[in-house]
């Protein structure tokens, strides 16, 4: 009797320890709910940020907001983990900690200075063919008398375009001229006013004269810009000037985006074999692949899947609608990921492991749903393991500039904003193995060939910035049980499986991965939880 007292007040005491923590972990952040179905139309100290504008102000004293100055980006990055913690089973998941990774480790102490040499230059390449005059700073000045456009115009490279929106207004003079250069391509005028004097038509600095203001405005309305240097995405700086006064605008030069529209049928609902494809990567697990395929046939009987396969001994996989694509022995994850979404030809691709069985919750159409009404390019759903545990994987990825050592990555498990219509779905940056994704975008991104072994969120963190990604809890696929009976022994192709998926922490994959994050990405480190 004692010994199940002593049991019951044990259960109950680990009950209360589990209770607390998931209070203690349970996210305590308000989120909010965004439209995510139209488009929604900051690295120095205080100091510096005002005294560009005006040195005349430098001597005014402030009083700074730490709450709120605290936000802003500052002058390098630095990565740091948590502290101390909680060694107990499962801390990790309960109180879960940031940790913190030092990424030039990759690298040998000798060759460490050559390599951030070299990164440094392919940087400033990088920097050269990215950034336009479109990402330079510009400030219009208080009572400018000058009207300009400040944003929307647009030219075909070595095209011509009428700038739209020129004049001068309320200044009473007896003589007016505006000055208009630019530096790559030329001016002119699309038609003659009468009272207006017109010097350097045809050239990148024309100058307008006249003594009638009306005038001079209306021959404004035809001036005409020539880009005349080309190159296929970049823009041109503007200066508009007349006595004392100056603007600055830019010019974008770029052909227009050519669109890749999918013809998908005529009928009004989803048609899912018509708007999917199924892709995945399988190395020695036949048998598990093989029950992914009978699951998706229980329900999605004409569906394409596409499957990439770098075994030693491929063996033949058939059937209606499948692609078998066989590969180097042990190419490897990423290689296979590249190779499989470049045979899909539908709207969108769904990425699953070989290991992943569809259910009557593994409802396609409710992805294909987020993505018809959204601007997401690629979303995500949850995956149900043999003990019930379900995960979306949800993670938030930030980059924090830094110098020249390089910036800082930061990931978070969690979300940034609820999606409105969608109470089951977020948006976030990353997710979990099982996504429906629209297939010209993760072309576009790509997974790196070098990545063989251990990789998921680095084609998520190519994506940052062009990627728009969410997440759906309500749309779950199984996971195959990886729970060995101690009785049962291990097959040799599950031997040499768990060789090749499971290296170790110090391994080559491992050095790899974080040699690209440094030398690619220009990392300096990572945290995450």
């Amino acid at each position: 009797m004692r010994s199940l007292r002593k049991t019951v007040l044990l259960a109950i005491l680990v009950s209360v320890v589990l209770v607390l923590a998931l209070i203690h972990s349970w996210p305590t952040r308000a989120y909010t709910t965004v439209d995510v179905s139209q488009r929604p139309i900051v690295e120095r100290n205080l100091e510096e940020r005002f005294s560009e504008l005006d040195h005349r102000l430098t001597s005014i004293p402030f009083h700074v907001r730490d709450s709120v100055a605290g936000l802003l980006a500052r002058n390098g990055c630095v990565c740091e983990g948590d502290s101390g913690g909680v060694n107990l089973p499962f801390a990790q998941l309960l109180f879960p900690r940031v940790s913190a990774h030092p990424l030039h480790t990759a690298f040998e102490a000798s060759e460490l200075e050559e390599m951030k040499r070299r990164r440094a230059k392919e940087y400033k390449s990088f920097q050269k063919r990215s950034q336009t005059s479109a990402d330079v700073l510009m400030i219009a000045e208080a009572n400018n008398p000058l009207q300009y456009p400040t944003q929307g115009v647009e030219v075909r490279p070595l095209k011509t375009i009428i700038i739209p929106g020129l004049a001068l207004h309320d200044i009473a003079r007896d003589h007016y001229s505006i000055n208009i250069s630019a530096m790559l391509g030329t001016l002119n005028v699309a038609a003659d006013v009468d009272g207006v004097k017109i010097k350097g038509d045809g050239e990148m600095h024309m100058t307008l004269c006249s003594r009638i203001l009306p005038n001079l405005n209306r021959q404004l309305q035809f001036v005409t810009y020539t880009n005349t240097l080309f190159h296929p995405s970049t823009a041109d700086t503007v200066q508009f000037e007349t006595e004392g006064h100056q603007a600055t605008f830019v010019i974008k030069i770029r052909h227009g985006v050519t669109p890749k529209l999918y013809n998908t049928g005529s009928k009004g609902e989803y048609n899912v074999s018509a708007l999917v494809t199924i892709a995945t990567k399988t190395f020695l697990r036949y048998d598990k692949l093989q029950n992914l395929i009978d699951s998706v046939r229980r329900y999605y009987p004409t569906v394409t899947i596409v499957i990439a396969d770098d075994s030693e001994n491929p063996k033949t996989i058939t059937g209606p609608n499948i692609e078998h694509y066989i590969m180097p022995f042990g190419k490897g994850w990423f290689a296979g990921r590249n190779l499989a979404v470049s045979q899909v030809t539908t709207k969108y691709m769904l990425w699953v492991d070989d290991d992943f069985i569809f259910t009557a919750s593994t409802k396609l159409e409710k992805l294909v749903d987020v993505l018809e009404r959204t601007t997401l390019d690629l979303v995500g759903g949850a995956v149900r393991e043999a003990t019930g545990y379900t995960a979306t994987y949800r993670q938030t990825i930030s980059i924090e500039p830094g110098e020249e050592d390089g910036d800082c990555l930061h990931m978070r498990r969690g979300f940034h904003h609820v999606i409105q219509g969608f109470p089951n779905c977020v948006v976030t940056d990353g997710v979990i193995n099982f996504f429906l994704a629209r297939t010209d975008k993760v072309q576009q991104v790509g997974f790196d060939p070098r990545l063989a072994r251990v990789a998921h969120l680095e084609f998520f963190i190519d994506g940052l910035g062009s990627l728009h990604v969410g997440s759906c809890d309500d749309v779950i696929v199984n996971h195959a049980t990886k729970i060995r009976l101690p009785w049962v022994s291990q097959s040799e192709s599950d031997k040499t499986y768990a060789k090749f998926r499971y290296p170790l922490a110090s391994s080559d994959a491992t050095q790899t991965k974080n040699g690209l994050l440094f030398f690619k990405n220009r990392f300096q480190c990572l945290t995450h939880n």
